[in-house]
C-alpha cells in the first residue's frame, strides 16, 4: 500500500484488510469474526514537529495528546536502516482513554529521499506476544522513498 504523497510502501499480511484512516495514510487491520482487533498497520506521511532525535518523546505525548489515558516506553532506537531511509522507532505499549482498551505497539519516523512517513503497527496487549513476528516482518519489509 503506497502512500499518496509517494514518500513510503507499507506492507500487509495477506489476510489483512485495508481499513479507513487518516487523509493522505494507508491502514490495514486483521479482525476476529466478532470484529475484535487483532492487529493494526499504518502509515503516514510525517506531518509535524516530529524529527529522528525526538521520535520517542514526540510519539508518547501524541498518544496521550489525542487518546491515550497513559502510554509508556518499552524500548527505542534511533539510526536504525529501512529499506530507502532511515529512522527511529520506540515500542510502547498504552491505555485507551475510552474503554481502558491495552494496546502493544511499534511506532517508526523514517525519512526516505522523498520525504519522512510514520509507521505504527500495533495489537492488543494480551495477544501481542501471539502476532509480533508478524508485526515485526511489517516493520521490516516497509520501504522507504
Amino acid at each position: 500500500m503506497e502512500l499518496s504523497d509517494g514518500t513510503a510502501v507499507l506492507s500487509i499480511p495477506p489476510d489483512a484488510t485495508p481499513v479507513q484512516g487518516d487523509p493522505g495514510s494507508v491502514s490495514a487491520a486483521i479482525t476476529a469474526p466478532n470484529g475484535d482487533l487483532h492487529i493494526y498497520l499504518n502509515s503516514t506521511p510525517q506531518q509535524g514537529e516530529e524529527s529522528l532525535a525526538n521520535w520517542p518523546e514526540f510519539r508518547l505525548d501524541h498518544l496521550t495528546g489525542e487518546n491515550a489515558a497513559s502510554a509508556t516506553r518499552m524500548s527505542s532506537r534511533t539510526g536504525m536502516v529501512f529499506r530507502g531511509g532511515t529512522g527511529s522507532c520506540v515500542a510502547d505499549s498504552y491505555v485507551t482513554r475510552i474503554g481502558a482498551h491495552r494496546y502493544h505497539e511499534i511506532a517508526c519516523l523514517v525519512e526516505g529521499t522523498r520525504g519522512g512517513s510514520v509507521l505504527v503497527v500495533a495489537s492488543p496487549t494480551e495477544s501481542w506476544d501471539l502476532y509480533s513476528s508478524l508485526l515485526e516482518q511489517a516493520v521490516d519489509s516497509y520501504l522507504a522513498e
